[in-house]
This record gives structure tokens, sequence and C-alpha cells, in this order.
């Protein structure tokens, strides 16, 4: 079932039919621009939008079994906008291999 879901403002997952899902999140203690700042997680509940130019993605599978990069890390951050994008529409084709 495909589906969206939002994270504390800090970001969302994509859920396609595929069974596939893409976690893209940008808030604090993300492996963003934002990772760093002073402020505590919840924070970011408080405001209104939180903005971020780059971002960190996670995927995984209908079986919880979470895609590995070429770095052999299981999430890739700093990302911009357009490279989110193209991870989103890798993970919406199913072209992974776990």
């Amino acid at each position: 079932m495909s589906k969206f879901k939002s994270t504390r403002n800090h970001g969302f997952q994509l859920t396609f039919e595929n069974g596939w899902t893409i976690s893209v999140q940008w808030g604090t203690g993300n492996y963003c621009e934002r990772r760093d700042l002073h402020s505590g997680i919840d924070d970011d509940l408080k405001q209104v939008s939180v903005e971020s130019g780059t971002a960190e993605i996670a995927i995984w599978n209908q079986a919880g079994t979470w895609y590995t990069f070429d770095d052999g890390q299981e999430v890739r951050g700093w990302l911009t906008p357009d490279e989110v994008a193209e991870w989103i529409e890798v993970t919406a084709f199913g072209m992974l291999v776990v």
C-alpha cells in the first residue's frame, strides 16, 4: 500500500506500491546542514516549517531490510534536493538490490 508519512517536522517517508520506503529527513541531528543546530529536537515541532539545503535519506523494503549504499552505510546524508529526487525515482521504480 502506498502512503505518505510525516516525521516530527523533520521530514517525510514515502512508501510505494512496490513495497519500498524512502525516508527524507532534514532536522536537527540529521546528516544535513541543520545537524549541529543547538536547538532541541522538539523545538522543530514548534515551527510552522523547517528548511534545509541538504537532507539525509534511508531506504528499506517491505521486509524491513535496509538498502546499503556504495559506501557501506544505510543512511546517506548531505544530499541536495535534486539528488533526493533521483533517489525517490530509483526507490519508486524498485531499481534497488539489497
